[in-house]
């Protein structure tokens, strides 16, 4: 903050003392001369990179959906790869299995006929 006196065209600066950071207090302020002071009827601006046109923030928005649209495919991507493996573990899973109850039932069926009496 700036002020400027009435009889002069001096700025002074108004800088915070740090004895209120020491003491927990509302800090209190000093005022100070300015290091370099602004030919008059400069103004501060606000820096060129934080001002934004609404072409460069419609670029931005594309760019971002862009983006997101690319890693969502991506994602989509691995998420087709990995049920495909999948299903593939379950096919396994299931030839294995089909194997293993055609084994049983064999031998099922062998037991029976030892242990059933014969009649002939």
């Amino acid at each position: 903050m700036a002020v400027t006196g009435d009889d002069t065209d001096e700025e002074t600066e108004l800088a915070p003392s740090h004895m209120a950071a020491a003491t927990g207090d509302m800090p209190t302020y000093q005022i100070r001369a300015p290091t370099a002071a602004l030919p008059q009827g400069v103004v501060m601006a606000a820096s060129p990179g934080s001002l934004h046109s609404s072409q460069q923030l419609a670029e931005e928005a594309t760019r971002k959906r862009e983006l997101r649209l690319m890693k969502n495919r991506e994602a989509a991507k691995e998420c087709r790869r990995r049920k495909k493996e999948y299903v593939k573990c379950l096919e396994s899973r299931v030839a294995v299995l089909e194997v293993q109850n055609k084994k049983l039932i064999e031998e099922l069926e062998t037991l029976k006929d030892i242990c059933s009496p014969k009649t002939d």
